[in-house]
Parts: C-alpha cells; structure tokens; sequence
C-alpha cells in the first residue's frame, strides 16, 4: 500500500503484474489503450468500414459578421438568390469565334468562352469556389464547370441534362472546347451509362418522394461529403459553377435560379448577341451587345466577390486574345495548346 500511494504521489503508474516496477506515462496508456481495446472488442465485433471520400475540400476561412449574419439568416439553399448582369461588348469575341474556327474546324461557342472564362476566374478567385457543408462553406480545390445541355428524347419533348468538365481551369481554350464537345455530344446520344442508369433509377421515385430523395443525396454527396461511385452514382456531376444558355433560346435576358440539390452556388447565363447602338470613341455606331445575367447564393458569396468574377468574364470576352492568345491562322497560344497553369 505504501509503494502504491508512493507511485500515485510522485505521477508514475505500478505495473499490474507485480514486481513494483513503475510504468512510463507513455507505456500506462500504451497498456490502459490495448485493455480498453481487448475490453471493447468482443468475439461478435465487426471492424467499421470507412467510406470513401467524395470531394477534396477545406473548410474557408472565417466567415465576416455580414456573412454569419446571412449563413444564420437563410436556411433553405432556394432562399438567398442574389442577382447581377453586365452588358458586354462582343464584337472581338464574335471575330474570335470565327477566326478559331477557320484555323481548327472545331466548334466553338459563345457558351465554350463564357464557361472557361468563369474557370479562369474561380482560380484567380478561390473564395467564389466554394460549397455549403454544415451550414458554413468549404473551398473546393479543384475548378469544375457545368453546362446544361437539351437533350432530344423519344417523345419528341426535349430534356435537360448536365455535361460537367473538371479541372477546366488548367485545361487551354481549345482542349477545354474539345473535352466540353465531347461530353455534350455523349450526353445527347445517351451515351453516358452513368447518367442514364441515375435517370432511370429516379423515374422509379413516386413524385411525392423525389423531393426527399434529391435532398438525402445531396446530404450524402456533400454534407458527409462520402463518394458514390462504388453504388453507380457519377463523381461531383455538378462542379463549382453552372452554365446555361439563354441565347441558344432566343433569349436576350433571363436569371436561373439556385438548385438546392445540386450545392452550386453561382450560376451564369449568356443571353443571345444583339445589335444595338453604342457609343464608340465620342461617336453612336452599331455594336454586338450581349447581356450576361449571374445567380449566386448569398449566404456563401458576397457581391463584391460575384462582382469581381463578373468582370473577369466581361474582360476575357471583350479581349478574347489578350486572354487566350491568338485564333488567327498564324498566331497560337493558349487557345490551342494542351494544358496551362
């Protein structure tokens, strides 16, 4: 008793078999974790199995008191829709677009500039690249953009799919147009095993319970953040940033709205190309005009964030070669090479 209050006193631990001699800290609860671990595990105990990681995420930097303020204010990802637009002149992107063109024969479109030039500004902008996780946003590490495709279907009635490139950021102009043609072209013929079996599988959903199902996959997908594939659900199908063409519909303007399911936080439409009257060096002359509409989440992004995003897009669009070099026969750059950045 006198060598075991002796032990106590001075912050050593005796040994249990005998002998009086003490134990480092470290071999006690090196010793008390493996009791404790042949304590708990029984005959009948099953080792749980780790599930795997779906995105590669950090938690952002602290929020500012406006942004706690809207995180605690909003509760429901359809609520907080802030809206923006710029109007941006066209002429040099039009001009562009013919030019790459002539020298590729591949297609390009006012969509494939819009949505790489929101790439390039979500990495220059990594505060805007960010989802909801926990009711607080988590930064994304990789850039990933979504284009809304139509998709012609048997019933002669069109449906709206998704064709989703990631890491577009690093990808140059021309391999971002190829990869995005790809997928769309797959998309539209049906191609995409993995989309068409989620489709499938969703119009086996009594419409009461869709609501509910949308809203446990998104919990799954990014509040757990637990990667799907091995159960044939597609890889972060939605990327950090959505693309929809209102100027393929004839539309000049138009605001999309947030899809609560869907955890992208910023949205961008093109509306079609017009001509109007601008005023040019002191003088009114025609110009090509589009207008190109933006919707975010306010609970993540502030508008001086999603402002300066928009103007990045604005000037890619109105520099096109300053951004992407040359598309002329004998230029090259960025717009035809492999990878950048």
């Amino acid at each position: 008793m006198e060598g075991e209050r002796q032990g106590q006193g001075d912050g050593r631990h005796v040994g249990a078999s005998g002998g009086g001699k003490p134990l480092s800290n470290r071999a006690a609860g090196q010793a008390q974790g493996s009791a404790q671990g042949h304590s708990c595990r029984g005959p009948g105990s099953v080792r749980r199995r780790k599930l795997p990681v779906h995105l590669d995420l950090q938690p952002a930097p602290p929020a500012g008191a406006f942004r706690k303020l809207a995180l605690g204010t909003w509760r429901s990802p359809g609520d907080p829709s802030a809206y923006a637009a710029v109007e941006v002149r066209m002429e040099r992107a039009v001009a562009f677009l013919e030019a790459f063109r002539a020298r590729t024969g591949q297609r390009l479109t006012v969509t494939h500039l819009v949505a790489k030039a929101a790439a390039d500004a979500l990495r220059r902008h990594p505060e805007v690249n960010v989802l909801m996780r926990w009711n607080r946003p988590w930064r994304r590490k990789e850039v990933g953009v979504c284009v809304l495709v139509v998709q012609p279907s048997e019933t002669g009635r069109a449906d709206l799919t998704t064709a989703t490139v990631h890491r577009a950021d690093s990808l140059s102009l021309g391999a971002f147009a190829e990869t995005m043609a790809s997928r769309i072209a797959a998309v539209r013929a049906r191609r995409d095993a993995v989309i068409e079996r989620g489709k499938r599988r969703s119009s086996l959903i009594p419409g009461f319970l869709m609501g509910l199902a949308l809203r446990m996959l998104s919990f799954v997908w990014f509040t757990l953040n637990v990667d799907l594939r091995w159960v044939g659900m597609p890889w972060d199908p939605f990327g950090s940033v959505a693309v929809t063409s209102l100027g393929s519909l004839g539309l000049e303007r138009g605001y999309v709205a947030l899809v609560p399911y869907t955890r992208v936080p910023f949205l961008l439409a093109p509306g079609a190309v017009r001509t109007e009257p601008v005023v040019d060096a002191g003088a009114l002359v025609p110009g090509q005009v589009m207008t190109l509409t933006c919707t975010w989440d306010a609970r993540l992004i502030g508008v001086e964030d999603a402002a300066r995003v928009l103007r990045d897009i604005g000037a890619a669009l109105e520099d096109p070669e300053g951004t992407w070099g040359s598309a002329s026969p004998e230029g090259g750059g960025a717009a035809s090479g492999a990878e950048v950045g």
